[in-house]
């Protein structure tokens, strides 16, 4: 059976006090709640505050990017040597507002996949497609394009260390959201394709795009739909609770 994730993408939200704050009421909420893995990936400066407010606890700690070397002369990056270091098992590539908004290509993806799974961080791998391609019915096209671009020349043996994340770009920060068969639909030919390409129907597939604690129960029980990857909800704390709740078989 497939895990069930619940993964919080803080983005550029949050200061010391409130990460901390945040971080520690999830740790409190999530207290008996089974079979769910619960994932806070806040920003880079306040990795360790939130490290720090869930260690001992069954939240596990991710970041939002990397880069695609292990060190070097890169002012501004982070690595995912780093992330290791200050306790991240997580990391997030390739989310929409990355290869958008910073034009990240779908060769610089993989790059960046290839060296965190290497690192020993596992991946949580973003695609989706914009509302133009949805329009002009290429959605397939383009979950293909990006699984085989990103996936490409990663071993099936480092499959473990994947999580695929559905974010249709034209949801995500929008108030819209798929509906449960939209999304299911979309799940389901990821799948497919990783099958075509490994053999394998293991690999957890995450929704994201304007989860709430109103829509996340319809969507968890999609069949292919494994948890979410979850942004505005996640800075609240009763909210982001209520998904993971949600989110329990």
């Amino acid at each position: 059976m497939r895990p069930r994730i619940v993964a919080g993408n803080w983005k550029m939200n949050t200061l010391t006090a409130s990460a901390r704050e945040l971080a520690k009421a999830v740790v409190a909420g999530v207290q008996g709640i089974d079979g769910v893995q619960t994932i806070l990936c806040p920003p880079f400066p306040y990795l360790g505050v939130v490290a720090e407010a869930i260690a001992g606890s069954s939240v596990a700690l991710g970041a939002q990017n990397c880069h695609s070397e292990m060190s070097g002369a890169y002012t501004g990056e982070v690595s995912a040597p780093m992330l290791l270091d200050v306790g991240c098992k997580y990391v997030i590539i390739g989310h929409s507002e990355r290869r958008h908004g910073m034009h990240e290509a779908d060769a610089l993806v993989n790059g960046k996949l290839h060296t965190a799974i290497e690192a020993g961080l596992t991946v949580i791998l973003c695609v989706g497609e914009t509302l133009e391609e949805r329009k002009a019915k290429r959605m397939e096209r383009v979950f293909e394009r990006q699984v085989v671009a990103a996936l490409a020349g990663l071993p099936r043996a480092a499959l473990n260390r994947l999580i695929i994340a559905y974010e249709p770009v034209w949801a995500i920060g929008t108030g819209e959201t798929a509906t449960p068969e939209q999304a299911q639909s979309a799940h389901l030919y990821i799948r497919s394709h990783l099958d075509k390409l490994y053999g394998i129907s293991t690999t957890p597939i995450l929704y994201g795009g304007s989860v709430k604690p109103d829509n996340a129960a319809a969507l968890f029980a999609q069949p292919d739909v494994d948890g979410g990857l979850i942004g505005g909800a996640s800075l609240k704390a009763a909210d982001f609770l209520a998904i993971v709740r949600a989110a329990k078989r």
